[in-house]
């Protein structure tokens, strides 16, 4: 942060956690859990996927990182499935208090919460596994457009593209006047991390 290192670990867990409006009490001890116990690790004889942080009695480094909560409007991320900053800065600390509680206090680490941080992570392998509560049953009602619009998306990732498809979105040259490589595109959002 600002040039200073605030925070390191050994061998253990990076977790860069990402913070929803809809993230309650239930939620927070869901990811304490699965985060603590999730086996990543080889054990004493070589097995892989056998052993948890706990289990190795190594580190663990959170970072709050409200990108994660990012929902694509076009090319430009929009960032209004975070939860905003004051609650969400209780909500984290209230996280990493659960951690502590769950496990040794001087094995969890932290950044600061809001500040503009360079994290450098060296993956194992790499490994990085994507963990999620379990989704509050959500009333389709209530989706705003732009959900359901990502969730139509997501949907459709998995199926085969059809050749109409392909041909457009097949890559275009640079002498076509229309091809755009996206990047004109503000990027910024109203809220600063």
């Amino acid at each position: 942060v600002g040039g200073e290192q605030i925070s390191s670990i050994g061998r253990g867990l990076c977790v860069l956690l990402g913070i929803s409006l809809e993230d309650t009490q239930r939620e927070l001890e869901h990811m304490v859990r699965k985060i603590l116990n999730l086996r990543v690790f080889e054990d004493e004889t070589g097995k892989h996927w056998s052993k948890s942080v706990m289990d190795k009695q190594y580190e663990v480094l959170c970072v709050s990182q409200f990108t994660l909560q990012c929902i694509l409007k076009g090319n430009k991320p929009d960032y209004h499935m975070a939860m905003p900053t004051e609650q969400a800065e209780s909500f984290y600390n209230n996280f990493l208090e659960q951690l502590r509680k769950a496990y040794k206090p001087e094995l969890i680490k932290d950044g600061k919460f809001g500040a503009y941080m360079q994290v450098h992570i060296q993956n194992d392998g790499p490994v990085t596994i994507e963990l999620e509560s379990p989704a509050a049953t959500v009333d389709p009602k209530q989706l705003t457009k732009l959900e359901k619009q990502q969730q139509r998306k997501e949907k459709t990732r998995t199926k085969v593209p059809s050749e109409s498809s392909r041909e457009r979105n097949a890559p275009r040259s640079k002498d076509d006047p229309s091809a755009s490589s996206g990047a004109e595109g503000d990027v910024s959002s109203e809220r600063e991390p």
